[in-house]
């Protein structure tokens, strides 16, 4: 099964997406945008840098669980993974990104 993005409506009203693998686990998570079309555009954005491995920052958190971010070309956040136990986890993480985000179709999710 390929990989989707879930688009949604926070509760305060702004709009948010998942990246979701074939499994249906979430791989990647956006920052809240205002508008509909905004969150549209980073899911734009996420298909259009997935494969570029040079748009990932591998982090980890102050807890030392690993992490990444995928930045846009003028290196703003579009998406961050959850914390993983291991790099190697991360790191299979983002190459889930890559394979699932440039031809994943978007399902709106509004409930």
């Amino acid at each position: 099964m390929a990989g989707k993005f879930e688009l949604k409506l926070a509760k305060n009203g702004d709009f948010y997406f998942n990246l979701l693998a074939g499994n249906g686990q979430i791989i990647l998570t956006s920052e809240m945008y205002k508008s509909k079309a905004g969150a549209e555009n980073g899911i734009e954005s996420v298909k259009k840098n997935a494969e570029d491995d040079a748009r990932y920052e591998r982090l980890t958190s102050s807890a030392g669980k690993p992490y990444f971010v995928l930045k846009a070309a003028n290196h703003q956040v579009i998406g961050q993974s959850q914390q993983y136990e291991a790099e190697a986890s991360r790191d299979n993480g983002i190459e889930s990104v890559k394979k699932n985000a440039p031809d994943a179709r978007v399902e709106e999710i509004t409930a």
